[in-house]
């Protein structure tokens, strides 16, 4: 056995061990979901309807993913800022988005930091902190369904990703507005620009990776974007990585991973590839050998892809996984290359 083939597999038997610690997946039951997405909760062919809505989305994104700034806009005395998000859930503890801010001594650049999955209040602090450290500004949003925003009576954000298509579109549409909605607030605060050259970055982990980039390639005030994990189809992580394989246990009876992909296609990165990063925009990707959640070879394509229509990020590839990323040295390493990178990205 090759040294390289020794430490993958212990990598992965990490990812696998780390992964058996959470014991509260459900396998929850599969639903088209057209009700949340403006479509009738019984259709003689829901498939055909969500091919529809899909193509559209993505034939007029920016529109649908569009937003006004929020009207009701609080930041209390622990710098957790409050406001309504622009799609009513049915869920009402959903609806209102928190971020926690954590302010820079000087009024310069900011970055907007979208969590990984399940990712509970004080996860990821230390990235804000960090970034405070070295003079930028940093917010930190709770996804849809995530902490102080989980719904009653659930462990974890399945309504984020599950087997409700209708639902899962809804919830990621919702994530990348509420998004825009925290851009607009630090653009309030002066957080906007320098010149001609935006100050504002975003900073997204796993599931928020792919919020950052849509958001990124959407928002003309988004100058730099860092991603830790990435990948292309939101169907492909779903069916082929391991922390999903309980939603797609549910989903595989009902939808192939083609029509899968076709549907939840408008909440993928992969349909705006052909976008670029946009003008003046530059990106850093860090993605792990080993990841078994977002395989290494649907990076690569992603990547590929975005060489092909002139979009070149910078990249790190790492000898670790998804969840092992965590741990030194890769998060000493990830860590510093990321923020050397925004601090030059938003500098300049």
């Amino acid at each position: 056995m090759s040294s390289t083939n020794w430490f993958a597999r212990r990598i992965l038997r990490y990812e696998q061990r780390r992964w058996k610690t959470d014991d509260n997946r459900l396998v929850r039951p599969f639903a088209w979901g057209l009700e949340h997405i403006g479509g009738p909760v019984e259709h003689p062919n829901p498939a055909e309807f969500l091919r529809d809505y899909a193509a559209r989305a993505i034939e007029n994104s920016h529109e649908w993913y569009s937003t006004t700034p929020a009207s009701d806009y609080r930041l209390d005395g622990e710098n957790v800022l409050s406001f309504t998000s622009s799609i009513e859930s049915p869920w009402p503890e959903n609806n209102t988005v928190y971020a926690q801010f954590f302010p820079a001594r000087t009024r310069g650049s900011a970055v907007l930091i979208l969590p990984n999955w399940n990712a509970k209040w004080h996860g990821q602090r230390g990235l804000g902190e960090w970034l405070q450290r070295i003079g930028i500004s940093a917010l930190k949003m709770s996804l849809p369904y995530h902490d102080r925003r989980m719904a009653s009576g659930h462990e974890r954000a399945d309504q984020l990703v599950g087997p409700n298509i209708g639902l899962t579109l809804q919830a990621n549409r919702q994530a990348v507005q509420d998004a825009r909605r925290c851009l607009r607030w630090l653009e309030q605060q002066g957080f906007s620009r320098l010149g001609i050259f935006s100050r504002l970055g975003i900073l997204g982990t796993s599931i928020g990776s792919s919020v950052g980039y849509i958001t990124l390639v959407h928002d003309p005030a988004v100058r730099a974007g860092g991603f830790f994990h990435v990948s292309t189809y939101f169907a492909d992580v779903v069916s082929q990585g391991m922390t999903t394989a309980h939603v797609w246990e549910s989903l595989r009876e009902h939808v192939t991973v083609d029509e899968l992909r076709e549907y939840w296609a408008p909440v993928s990165p992969m349909p705006y590839v052909e976008r670029g990063l946009g003008a003046g925009k530059d990106a850093f990707m860090v993605y792990g050998k080993y990841d078994p959640t977002f395989l290494p070879a649907l990076t690569e394509q992603m990547l590929a892809a975005l060489r092909r229509h002139n979009a070149h990020p910078r990249t790190l590839a790492l000898h670790c996984g998804h969840y092992s990323l965590e741990l030194p040295p890769f998060s000493h390493i990830a860590g510093y290359r990321m923020l050397t990178f925004l601090r030059s990205a938003l500098a300049q």
